[in-house]
């Protein structure tokens, strides 16, 4: 028979090591290597057993595939696509304290009061302390099954049992374990085995499965890499506790589109969704204030206007500060310099201070105008047209790039009440205009001399009245 052989496994990238080294070589970090025992399979030393062959199916398919389960939180089931998909596995991630917990609470009581069966198991919480929260929330008298557990072995039990179950929440994967494995709690080799089995069970059984997970403090998902790839939905849940506003973002999803988001507000009773996040992130905006510009977005499918605030102070000796909340540091790095030599400005003695209003992050390149005029706004103290949004791509000689959806983006300025638009101007051969809509005045520019051509001239204007 075939020996138990051992191997060392990296507790930070999951990387396997055939000895024990101090350093790992895959992520380079020191003291990471735990000893994990392979166990060897049944068939005799040297031959591995033979598998069966598998029947292959058609793409088209005999019968209808099974409907979603509505959460009845609307913002959860846009960012799951139009709700959790019958056999899927979710993981949602997120800071300590941020609300997955809660979320995850009150969409199960939710599915549980419309007649589905659903399970929370939590390994991090007392079933009293789970219960103190649903009573805070107003969510006790909900049919909601709930357990406390660690044992993936028992709880593998439970579920293989159950015939009607539609969702299932595990409450975190890192408090799960294993006994046929001789690491702890929370260890690469526990995570990966614990989410694989429980992964393999809701295929089985076709209940949807939602797994908690927590993060590191550079953000990511703590764990084996693999996990996130074992799932069929990823889900981040971020905000910064001194917001109320909590953002719902899908980095992957299997079933619907990718870098969708969900805005919630953080109240006493719990998280309540946010319609019309563009109204509420604007809603204390003042548009007679130097160094603003109101950036229309896209996040998934939604199109998102938010306020982009620049503040420029004089450099007190050394070399500038350059202060980014909510947008990325090397772009506007970049942005300043294409500003200094294609525009002939010059931030060299200044303090840079940009924030993106109402705590949400910005990863599009179409927010380069709207940072570009916030500022420009900024230095000649000149506040930008109050009733107008920026979008566009800034290249490296100063050109503005066209960006996708245009139209959803002028559609989402309009309902709110804004009368212009500054947009990439059109160049290509045959390229389609975005369609007119009614009263937005659309003003195009080619390079960013163009927007600060008439900055520009208010402030010599303002020079020659004085």
């Amino acid at each position: 028979m075939a020996k138990d052989r051992a191997r060392y496994v990296c507790q930070s990238c999951g990387a396997a090591h055939p000895k024990w080294q101090g350093r790992c070589d895959a992520c380079g970090e020191w003291n990471t290597l735990s000893e994990e025992v392979v166990q060897a399979g049944p068939g005799p030393a040297g031959k591995a057993p033979r598998g069966k062959g598998l029947d292959f199916v058609g793409l088209k398919g005999q019968g209808a595939p099974p409907p979603r389960h509505i959460t009845g939180l609307a913002e959860l089931d846009r960012v799951l696509g139009g709700g959790f998909v019958p056999a899927s596995a979710v993981l949602v991630g997120g800071d300590p304290g941020i609300g997955k917990s809660t979320i995850l609470l009150q969409a199960a009581a939710r599915m549980a009061v419309s007649g589905k069966r659903v399970l929370y198991i939590s390994g991090e919480e007392a079933v009293e302390q789970v219960r103190l929260r649903a009573r805070r929330l107003g969510l006790s008298e909900t049919p909601l099954a709930l357990a406390n557990a660690t044992a993936l072995r028992d709880i593998t039990a439970s579920l293989e049992a159950e015939r009607e179950a539609a969702l299932v929440v595990i409450d975190s994967i890192q408090t799960m374990w294993l006994d046929t494995l001789d690491s702890a709690p929370g260890t690469v080799a526990q995570v990966r085995a614990c989410a694989a089995e429980l992964i393999r069970t809701a295929k089985a059984r076709g209940f949807a499965l939602v797994l908690v997970g927590h993060v590191t403090k550079e953000g990511t998902l703590a764990g084996p890499r693999v996990l996130e790839h074992m799932v069929d939905a990823t889900l981040y849940f971020e905000g910064d506790r001194g917001h109320q506003f909590r953002i719902l973002r899908a980095v992957k999803n299997r079933f619907g589109a990718t870098d969708e988001i969900g805005v919630f507000e953080m109240t006493e009773g719990g998280l309540v969704e946010v319609a019309n996040p563009s109204a509420l992130f604007l809603a204390e905006r003042r548009g007679n204030i130097s160094g603003s510009a109101v950036f229309a977005g896209l996040e998934g499918t939604r199109p998102v206007l938010v306020e982009v605030q620049a503040l420029l102070s004089p450099s007190a000796g050394g070399s500038p500060r350059r202060q980014v909340v909510g947008w990325d540091g090397g772009r506007l790095a970049m942005l300043l310099a294409v500003l200094e030599a294609r525009c002939g400005l010059t931030f060299a003695q200044a303090d840079v201070y940009l924030n993106i209003a109402g705590g949400l992050r910005i990863n599009e390149p179409a927010a380069d105008l709207a940072v570009a005029a916030a500022l420009v706004s900024a230095m000649t103290d000149r506040p930008t047209e109050s009733d107008a949004v920026y979008f566009g791509e800034v290249g490296l000689s100063g050109e503005v790039r066209q960006v996708a959806q245009a139209e959803s983006r002028l559609r989402e300025a309009r309902k709110l009440g804004f009368g212009a638009a500054v947009l990439p101007r059109r160049l290509a051969r045959g390229q389609k205009p975005p369609a007119p809509v009614e009263g937005l005045r659309l003003d195009e520019i080619g390079h960013l001399a163009d927007l600060v051509a008439p900055f520009a001239a208010q402030t010599v204007k303002r020079k020659e009245r004085a």
